[in-house]
Parts: C-alpha cells; structure tokens; sequence
C-alpha cells in the first residue's frame, strides 16, 4: 500500500484517513506498518475510555446520542465504536448505530464505526481493541457500546477505563444482574427511563442494596444515578460522574496498572484465538517489558509459532 499508514498521517487526514486505517486493520492485523501503528498508537494515549453495557432495549444508543453531544458542548472530540449484533449472510452489522445517532457528519470532532460481534461472546467486536487504541491515541473521549446480549457482556471491562452498566426499571435487570456477579464489573450504575417515577426509584433502591455486597473497585463508590436520556435528564451527572472516576484512576498509577493489565490480558487471549491453549503454553511468557506492545508481541509469538 503506498499511502504512509502512520498515526500522524491518519491524524492529519481527519476521519476519513480513521476509517481507512481501520478497514486496514481488519483486513491486514499483521502487516508491519499495521503493527507499527497500533503500536504507536499504544504508547500514545489521549483519550479516556467509556464502556457502556446493559441488556438490549435498555436504551444505551438513545444515551450514546445523549452522551456525545454533551462530550462535545463541553469542546471534547469523541470516537465512538458501537458493537451491533451480526447478520447471519454477511456477517455485518445489523443494526448499525451510526443510522440511530444525529451527529452531524462534517464534525470532525466525533467518529463513529459500527462493528459486527460475529460469533464473539462478551459484548465486544474482534477488531475492538485495536480500534480503540487507535481512537485513543487521536480524541478525547472513547465510548464502547457493546452489543447487548445480556449476562455474558463482561469484556468491556477488558477495553474501557470506566464502565457504565445502563439498568432498566421495571425488567427486573436490577437484581438478574446482581445476581450474575455483574456487581463487580461497572463503575458507574445509570438506571435508565428515569421518567418511569417511583419503579425507576425502586431499581435504583435495588442496585444500592446489592452493590452494598460488593467491595470490588479498591476504594470507588460506585454512583447510582437515576437519567432520563430521551428528556436529556442526568445527563450531566453521568459525564460528571465520568470524569470523577477518571481522576479516580489517575491517583497512584491506577490507570496505568488497569491499561497494562488489559493489554497483558489482551495478548494471551489473542494467542489463545489463533493458537489454541496449546499455543500460549508453547509461547512461554507472554508478559509485557519496557517498551513491549501487545501487538509487537504478537506478531513475534506469531512468527514464533506459525510454520516456515
């Protein structure tokens, strides 16, 4: 390819340079220029990133719309990566967010790419994790919704800084959950349709008590907040209670030990999927040093272990 994939000429070329970079991504994971960038893009990041999770019909594209015009009245640029259930013939999106969300496509100051989860458990895409470092490294603000399919969407804990765990009144999600062990996952609770009145109150009551149960957030109470994104209610508190976590995490290298963390967790299961739990003990240490990315280290075990 003769265009200079670099994150200064992706930077420069605004979002329609993104949205090849990442279509190039998929298609060559392991080309080197591919695996330069990403890790360029690692070793640069900028942006907080938000993971938002909760079971389908909760309303978390109607709170995305929400969410990032009000990142962007506040001067924030915003990436968003909106993970759709797939088609059974295309394997593409289905829903595709970006047809949900009135962003005006001339801003760019907000990008948003929809992805297929395919046949991945967990809520997230394939091609998550590298879209995001990549987002990460060029805006302000990341958001992740993931796909929503219920209990099994805990990944986006894998990817996100502060994870928003949207709760409706009324469905019985406040306590199913809970009782999933989903307890330990969110840093944020918003219980969505605030408008619903006193079953709202109630789901709210409900997530307070459980989450009394739980210490699994080091020292954060996590908030429990009542939002109506439809009528633009808690909107604010919800952004707020954002950046009150990110400066949570920038105590004590909390944030870096999270995202180093993450990336360790993302290399094993990266070779896990290519390899098999064969491959990852045949690997050895799969640790990360020093200068060492996640997807430089890839690409070695991936030499290491495929045949010449």
């Amino acid at each position: 390819m003769s265009d200079l994939l670099t994150l200064e000429s992706v930077r420069s070329g605004g979002k329609a340079a993104l949205a090849r970079a990442l279509a190039r991504i998929e298609k060559a994971p392991d080309d080197t220029d591919v695996v330069d960038l990403l890790s360029e893009a690692y070793r640069s990041p900028v942006a907080h990133v938000a993971g938002m999770t909760g079971p389908p019909g909760v309303g978390k594209s109607t709170l995305m719309n929400g969410l990032i015009h009000g990142w962007r009245s506040r001067g924030l640029t915003v990436a968003c990566i909106a993970v759709d259930p797939s088609s059974r013939r295309s394997k593409g999106a289905l829903l595709g967010d970006r047809t949900r969300l009135a962003t005006d496509p001339e801003d760019q100051g907000v990008f948003v790419r929809s992805m297929a989860a395919r046949d991945r458990l967990g809520g997230l895409a394939g091609l998550t994790v590298q879209a995001m470092v990549v987002m990460r490294a060029l805006f302000d603000i990341v958001l992740v919704e993931t796909v929503g399919v219920g209990q099994s969407e805990t990944d986006v804990a894998d990817v996100a800084d502060t994870v928003v765990l949207c709760v409706q009144p009324g469905s019985g999600d406040s306590l199913q959950f809970m009782k999933a062990g989903i307890a330990e996952i969110p840093h944020i609770i918003a219980v969505t349709k605030a408008d619903m009145g006193a079953v709202a109150d109630r789901a709210r009551a409900d997530v307070v008590g459980a989450l009394s149960l739980s210490d699994a957030h080091d020292g954060w109470d996590v908030p429990v907040l009542l939002l109506s994104a439809e009528k633009r209610h808690g909107l604010d508190d919800l952004i707020d209670a954002v950046d009150r976590h990110r400066g949570f995490l920038a105590e004590d290298g909390r944030l870096a030990r999270a995202r180093h963390a993450q990336a360790s967790d993302w290399l094993i299961d990266a070779v896990r999927e290519r390899f098999g739990r064969d491959g990852v003990r045949r690997a050895g240490y799969l640790g990360l040093d020093g200068e060492d990315t996640p997807f430089r280290r890839l690409s070695e075990v991936t030499r290491y272990l495929s045949p010449a």
